[in-house]
């Protein structure tokens, strides 16, 4: 639905829109960054304010926000993939306390960021809430010290079936694309280039390589997240695994006063094959899910963006936490990177800096990542900089056959273990 260059219903929900110029041949920066979603919009707009004197160039194959930042789930989440736990026991319990701080924060500083630059992209900090609806759910749920019990869950959240839930205050939803179209423009605001229609193509040490001319830089950040396998040298560096969502037309208030989200809380449950929800600003259900295939050689097309039968099951599964059968209005999907350690990272070396493998929980991430690389690249030493996340490196995905055998069977397996839990089976295996 809506226009060609509008993948999502955040971005159709905008109008038509005009890509900026390419890159007009070779030039020099001071900073060149290869991507114009969060992650590259927000390094460039805190190194711009910090740094004023830089020159920073953003290059962006299609326009800013045709990634994974202007059709998500719109969720600002303090939600770290690697359990604190294991953070803990591999960087010590401070380090990773100081992991999730920082990314409770930076669910905080997007709002007060967007607000700054006048960016109305219906931020609503009502946290979000993981629902308990099976006997194995809830064994789940209660062993989090989030956990709130079926009458307090359902008071947030009036889906059916449910015994219980996990609530986390750290999360706002929010409006994608308005975040990072209004991101984009504040950036060329305090003075950053941003070349759109440019695909790059290798990331060199002092160098970017386009399609549309070279630009040399003292430094240079990859961030690219799903799209990264397509860069040369990163085949493997990121999975490029699909999330499919679904909008429906906006709900009548009957509606509304039975499924709740009345702060416009963000919701899944504690099923293995992941989901998401919000109600947004116009009141749709904006909901997603995994299930989607993962594609052989890390291959991204557009057609892979659109399942029947992932959408199907959006919808089905919809119905069956609500008890309604709404008009869908939009359909929209797109890969995610995932690393094979689900480890995001941050880092710089030898001039060449990085961001992502966010694992579908980049709103927030990418926030803390653009600060910490705007740190990292004035040679700034922060408490961002200590971080655990900061120059870890995931070990590579594995080669073909075996990539894709091993990823797709990971997706039945989480598949197979809901089937499981839904049967109310003793053990989940």
């Amino acid at each position: 639905m809506g226009h060609p260059l509008t993948p999502s219903f955040w971005l159709a929900s905008l109008g038509p829109i005009t890509p900026r110029p390419p890159l007009p041949g070779d030039r020099t920066a001071d900073v060149a960054i290869a991507g114009g979603g969060y992650t590259g919009l927000w390094t460039a707009y805190y190194l711009a304010h910090a740094a004023p004197q830089l020159k920073i160039v953003v290059l962006e194959a299609e326009y800013a926000g045709f990634g994974a930042s202007g059709r998500n789930g719109g969720w600002a989440s303090g939600l770290f993939p690697v359990p604190e736990e294991k953070l803990a026991r591999r960087y010590g319990a401070d380090r990773a306390a100081a992991m999730h701080r920082a990314l409770a924060g930076a669910v905080d500083e997007v709002g007060r960021a967007a607000a700054a630059e006048g960016i109305d992209c219906h931020y609503a900090k009502g946290g979000t809430i993981s629902l308990a609806r099976s006997p194995s759910q809830l064994r789940r749920a209660e062993a989090d010290a989030g956990f709130v019990d079926a009458e307090a869950a359902r008071a947030i959240c009036g889906a059916t079936d449910v015994l219980g839930g996990v609530y986390r205050p750290d999360c706002a939803a929010l409006h994608p694309a308005r975040l990072v179209r209004g991101l984009a423009a504040a950036v060329e605001a305090a003075g950053v280039e941003i070349f759109e229609g440019t695909r790059v193509t290798r990331i060199t040490s002092g160098a970017v390589v386009t399609d549309r001319g070279t630009v040399r830089a003292g430094t240079v950040v990859r961030a690219l997240e799903g799209y990264t396998a397509r860069l040369a040298g990163h085949r493997r560096a990121l999975a490029p695994v699909y999330s499919l969502m679904i909008a429906t037309e906006p709900l009548p208030q009957s509606d509304w006063d039975r499924i709740g989200l009345a702060r416009r809380e963000t919701f899944s449950d504690e099923r293995h094959m992941i989901i998401y929800g919000q109600r947004t600003a116009d009141d749709r259900l904006a909901f997603g899910g995994r299930g989607a295939p993962y594609h052989f050689g890390s291959r991204v097309e557009p057609g892979y963006d659109r399942v029947p039968a992932v959408f199907d099951s959006l919808r089905h599964t919809l119905t069956e936490l609500f008890g309604i059968d709404p008009p869908i209005a939009y359909r929209w999907g797109g890969p995610l990177g995932i690393p094979r350690d689900w480890m995001p990272s941050v880092g710089l070396r030898d001039g060449v800096g990085w961001a992502g493998g966010y694992v579908g929980d980049g709103v927030a991430a990418a926030n803390l990542a653009g600060r910490t690389l705007s740190d990292l690249i004035q040679g700034h030493r922060t408490d961002l900089t200590e971080l655990p996340w900061v120059g870890h490196r995931s070990r590579r995905w594995e080669p073909e056959p075996i990539r894709w055998l091993g990823i797709n069977a990971a997706l039945r397996a989480s598949t197979l273990r809901d089937a499981l839990d839904r049967r109310h089976s003793p053990v989940s295996r």
